[in-house]
């Protein structure tokens, strides 16, 4: 059993287009302590659009952590400080996303060729906020993969005040694979990550790529600090429902799925009130059942009524009709 009081010992991969504040707080229901995070959001988005629109969250998410993507110090710094008066409780960068998108807008993981620039944002951040600034990052980039290289970026990047470092084990290709082969194609090294906590012991490295279960995640612990879940707890989200016992030391009652939904419905209700429609927050639920008898029923009947003129919460309990109480 891991017993601490981190909150990185477990925590939800930040997701483009799934971990928005609907989804962040329907998966608050199932496990009160697991860290969360945002989508990744640009420095120009919160300088130039409607910081509103992507800062708010609801109280129920803490922790809760904003991840920026962006190399200019200067408008990382201010994205920072927006960050910390909306009341995140972390501000993590993005140099690990391999896209076209962002290799063009020079963020993402085409920084791991530039650690000092990578510092010199940290730095920014670390001097203008109290919460903790953490950078998100791959093992490697393309041809630049060497054990060496990633030490000595580990190494920069810690200089300039970064504690913590979510490391996913694989390196990223920019050029020949897509964002989606990035994540499956070049191979796990997780040994790598067991040796940079090894070689810097005075910081905190969480682990992310490929963990699919609770035990999965335990295997790694306490030799590192922490464990990241991403596409198997936005598809499986139950998966996490003992999250709490076997990583807080937190034994409360676990939901059921029904009583979950139960719970997510006032807060439906709620947003409808705001003007958001059904389908922006039902859209996360559809693998609350995953593995259930009448999961498949669950997921039709709210896809086939979600999105139709007028639907609110009463799609959602004919949708748990579909399926026996477990």
């Amino acid at each position: 059993m891991i017993l601490t009081n981190l909150p990185q010992t477990l925590s939800i991969a930040p997701m483009l287009d799934w971990t928005d504040r609907h989804e962040r707080y329907f998966l608050r229901l199932i496990s009160k302590h697991i860290l969360l995070y945002t989508e990744m959001i640009t420095t120009g988005a919160l300088l130039y659009g409607e910081q509103k629109r992507f800062l708010q969250f609801n109280a129920e998410e803490h922790p809760v952590a904003l991840q920026l993507g962006g190399s200019e110090p200067d408008a990382l710094r201010q994205c920072a400080i927006m960050g910390e008066d909306w009341g995140y409780d972390e501000i993590n960068l993005n140099v690990g996303c391999p896209s076209d998108r962002v290799l063009s807008g020079r963020f993402g993981a085409c920084l791991m060729a530039e650690p000092e620039l990578v510092a010199e944002g940290v730095a920014a951040m670390s001097d203008a906020v109290k919460v903790p600034v953490t950078v998100k990052t791959r093992i490697g980039i393309d041809h630049q993969d060497s054990y060496a290289q990633l030490y000595h970026f580990i190494q920069s990047v810690a200089g300039a005040g970064c504690k913590i470092f979510i490391i996913h084990a694989r390196k990223a290709w920019l050029k020949g694979l897509s964002p989606k082969q990035n994540r499956e194609v070049p191979p796990l090294r997780y040994e790598v990550v067991h040796q940079l906590k090894q070689d810097f012991p005075d910081l905190q490295f969480v682990l992310n790529g490929g963990i699919l279960s609770l035990e999965a995640a335990q295997a790694h612990l306490p030799a590192l600090d922490g464990v990241m879940i991403g596409r198997e707890a936005y598809q499986n989200p139950y998966m996490l429902a003992n999250a709490d016992k076997l990583f807080y030391g937190d034994a409360h009652p676990i939901p059921s799925r029904h009583e979950i939904i139960e719970a997510l419905i006032p807060y439906v209700e709620k947003m409808q009130a705001e003007d958001v429609y059904l389908k922006h927050i039902s859209r996360h639920i559809l693998g609350l059942f995953h593995g259930v008898p009448g999961a498949r029923r669950f997921r039709r009947y709210i896809s086939e009524h979600a999105h139709l003129a007028g639907a609110d919460a009463e799609v959602l309990r004919q949708a748990l009709a579909q399926v026996k109480v477990l």
